[in-house]
């Protein structure tokens, strides 16, 4: 056997950074987590972060692995990243960052720009996407760094996504994958390259070619260790640095999708659906599908953006007795609203809820507000908490039906990551949902395991992603749907839910003209 055959792989997340290490047949051999505050917001709405605490878990992280004696530092082959999506750092020559990243969470916009111009400025119109232009440039963190701090945009070296930016303070080397560009930067996401000089991107964003990272694909060397690298983190200097791919695309893999029958449900602070497709097709017109974490793949994605995200949300606005519960008996309160779910009847006796706490885009529009309808006065907040977890599967059975519409590929089995995966009754509720068999993959790090299927590829450690994948990932607890039990949802999904926003869209609207909010 190789005397090396474990993958390091580094998962930063959100609220926290992970350093995993998996063995060749997906087992997690070795795990440390370290916790960090998300964001600090100097203004409403604003999500910022240091980078260097991105840095520093890192390191701390890795330096807690060799101290835990869980692994054998000379069996580790090399090393993988997957991040966070859609977090920018601006940078100096030295790679040294120039403010606080800009999160993805963040909420800033910067209206009133200059319209595109030109023949691209009349294709949008008359093809009716002018808006839909028009909000890209306004939620483009480089258009409002331009436009608020000049002189941060005019000194900036590099505009790297977090992903990049890891890379460097690993590598030296201002490189990233392919698999990791999410955000609002000028990617050709059909060909997995950046933009050609006539691409519209480059019309709504400050952004010079110079200004971007070289793109290396997935399950490629991206560079070695450093001495320095390795002084901090304990990482082998010299060690491979193989590309892998954003969290969600990381998570597709990890949970065994390679098909595009399965659908791949992320149940975290976004929900998303997502399937990899070897040809290229937009979920939605003109909202890309992004690179998948298998060369030359695509993903296939449809997300509501608060997601489980309303979890927390509903923690802290209505549960406070398992809040006060969990302290005194050291548990966690997200399992204490099990009993919550365990209490309500499927269809939540019909109360049913519109996640649309943030909006989007397109379908649903800016407009878009959230919606709970049929309320009585039998109803709880148990009745709320259960509605909001079917109004979230609603929501993604939109997404699974258009991403089958789009793509001419029917999806017949399911797969479910995140942490709402962790709950028995909300992959029921799925499964019922859903009317077919949704599975929980055999390990929760899903996004950790799916970057170390890259580095096995990479590494020749596997032939290929389908070995690769078969060998590492398997199913786990499967729950199949209670006919029963999906006859009502279904019902309700046609006749209820999908005809709600059409019927609410113009009150959205006339909200935002009386309050300004959304704007």
């Amino acid at each position: 056997m190789n005397s090396k055959d474990l993958i390091l792989a580094i998962d930063n997340g959100t609220q926290s950074l992970k350093a995993l290490v998996f063995d060749l047949e997906g087992r997690l051999l070795a795990k440390e987590q370290v916790r960090f505050k998300p964001y600090f917001s100097k203004n409403p709405g604003w999500a910022e972060q240091d980078p260097e605490v991105f840095w520093q878990a890192l390191c701390s992280a890795c330096q807690g692995l060799w101290k835990s004696g869980k692994v054998e530092k000379g069996r580790i082959a090399g090393v993988t990243l997957t991040t966070q999506r859609g977090t920018v750092i601006n940078v100096d020559r030295e790679g040294r960052p120039l403010r606080p990243a800009i999160i993805w969470l963040d909420q800033r916009k910067t209206h009133g720009l200059k319209s595109v111009g030109g023949a691209w400025g009349l294709l949008f119109k008359i093809a009716r996407l002018s808006n839909t232009i028009s909000y890209f440039q306004a939620e483009a963190e480089a258009n409002w760094i331009l436009t608020f701090q000049p002189d941060i945009w005019n000194n900036t070296h590099k505009y790297l996504l977090l992903s990049g930016y890891l890379t460097h303070r690993l590598t030296g080397k201002f490189v990233d994958s392919i698999g990791c560009q999410v955000g609002y930067i000028p990617l050709d996401y059909k060909h997995m390259r950046w933009a050609p000089d006539w691409d519209w991107k480059w019309r709504c964003l400050p952004v010079k070619r110079n200004m971007l990272p070289d793109l290396i694909p997935p399950g490629q060397v991206l560079g070695q260790i450093t001495r320095k690298a390795a002084g901090e983190t304990g990482i082998p200097e010299g060690m491979p640095v193989i590309a892998a791919a954003a969290d969600k695309a990381c998570e597709v893999i990890g949970s065994g999708s390679l098909e595009p029958s399965i659908g791949c449900l992320s149940y975290g602070t976004t929900a998303t659906i997502n399937v990899t497709h070897k040809k290229y097709v937009e979920p939605i017109p003109l909202l890309p599908s992004y690179p998948s974490a298998v060369p030359d793949h695509h993903t296939l994605e449809v997300l509501v953006y608060r997601g489980y995200w309303m979890v927390s949300w509903f923690k802290q606005e209505f549960g406070y007795p398992e809040c006060r519960e969990a302290a005194e008996h050291g548990l966690e309160p997200e399992a204490l609203f099990e009993r919550l779910l365990e209490k309500i009847p499927p269809c939540s006796m019909g109360l049913v809820l519109q996640p649309y706490w943030t909006p989007g885009i397109k379908s649903p529009g800016p407009e878009a507000k959230g919606a709970i309808i049929g309320f009585g006065d039998v109803h709880t907040r148990a009745h709320v908490y259960r509605a909001m977890l079917e109004g979230l599967a609603y929501a993604l059975r939109e997404g699974k039906e258009r991403i089958e519409k789009r793509s001419r590929t029917p999806i017949t089995s399911l797969r479910v990551s995140g942490g709402g995966s962790q709950s028995d009754n909300a992959l029921q509720l799925t499964a019922d949902v859903f009317g077919m068999p949704t599975a929980r993959p055999h390990l929760y790090e899903t996004s950790g395991l799916g970057a170390a299927i890259d580095a096995a590829v990479g590494l020749g450690l596997h032939r290929d992603f389908a070995s690769a994948v078969k060998e590492m990932t398997r199913v786990g607890e499967v729950f199949e749907p209670d006919q029963k039990n999906h006859g009502l949802y279904d019902a309700l999904y046609h006749d209820v839910y999908k005809k709600m926003y059409k019927h609410l869209k113009p009150l959205y609207e006339r909200i935002r003209e009386i309050t300004g909010y959304p704007k």
